[in-house]
């Protein structure tokens, strides 16, 4: 039997207990979990990115293209329900403006069902469910009404209910009615019309002292982008009275100045239906 002196067993007690220590602090407790792993929150952000077939098309940070829908016109999301699951809302939740972009071009609404969604140029702005991966745009064309979302279309297209001046509902072909009516916008989705009286590519309304552009402004624009559903044989610049002004199909086009806002078709019913008609894909060409 080993005899050990006071000394000795207190040296001998106190390396148990550090090795004990040891193996405490070697291994985590099974009755508690590990700390947490910090967690990196990535928020979404507004950017511009390249696609070989659209050219620049407005992306999240992640590369994921972002769509406009044609019944927006108004500046608030008709896409709701199972339309929203196709196509996802998109909010840029740290406000950064993208280089080339202007500030004001770009903010944020909150939805009838209280979500926050980002707006560029007043159109929201949506995800396509089928974009699997970053880089695609399945979504553009889709039905008619969808469009890849663009920094710089001359003209996109509206899909609403006609509204007059007088307040009465008109459908394409001038008629008082009820019905969703296609027709083309400007980039913010302010309403575009022809005039009746005009001939191919020729405005025949605007005065040469401009006194009556106030009342039907002149649509003046380069020919930039199109929705991929306008083929640019379509568009046309004309200069009018000094001034660069767009034609679809040979209609030279108008605002109504009295459209205030954004979707509002108030010009369709001045002074009567069919004088200054919307126009779209499906309007007569003007002949030459």
């Amino acid at each position: 039997m080993t005899i050990y002196s006071n000394n000795s067993l207190k040296a001998f007690l106190f390396s148990c207990l550090l090795l004990a220590a040891c193996s405490k602090s070697d291994q985590a407790p099974e009755d508690k979990p590990l700390p947490d792993e910090p967690v990196v929150v990535t928020k979404s952000s507004l950017k511009m990115g390249s696609n070989t077939t659209f050219g620049t098309v407005l992306m999240d940070n992640k590369g994921k293209s972002l769509y406009f829908f044609a019944m927006d016109a108004n500046g608030t999301s008709a896409c709701t329900g199972g339309c929203e699951a196709v196509w996802p809302v998109f909010y840029a939740e740290d406000g950064t403006v993208p280089a080339g972009m202007t500030a004001t071009d770009m903010a944020t609404i909150t939805r009838a069902d209280g979500k926050k969604q980002s707006t560029f140029k007043g159109w929201p702005l949506y995800y396509y469910a089928s974009d699997a991966s970053s880089g695609e745009v399945k979504g553009d064309g889709v039905g008619g009404i969808w469009f890849v979302a663009k920094p710089d279309y001359s003209m996109m297209l509206a899909n609403t209910q006609l509204i007059g001046n007088n307040n009465k509902s008109y459908t394409f072909d001038t008629k008082e009615g009820t019905g969703i009516s296609q027709y083309l916008t400007d980039s913010y989705g302010r309403t575009l019309y022809g005039y009746a009286p005009d001939t191919y590519n020729v405005n025949t309304y605007t005065k040469a002292d401009l006194s009556n552009n106030a009342v039907w402004p002149i649509f003046e624009s380069e020919i930039l982008n199109l929705p991929s559903v306008i083929t640019k044989d379509l568009v046309v610049q004309i200069t009018a009275v000094g001034k660069k002004q767009l034609t679809f199909k040979g209609h030279p086009l108008y605002y109504f100045g009295p459209d205030a806002k954004r979707g509002e078709t108030k010009g369709v019913s001045v002074p009567a239906p069919g004088v200054w008609p919307v126009v779209n894909l499906t309007s007569a060409a003007l002949t030459r």
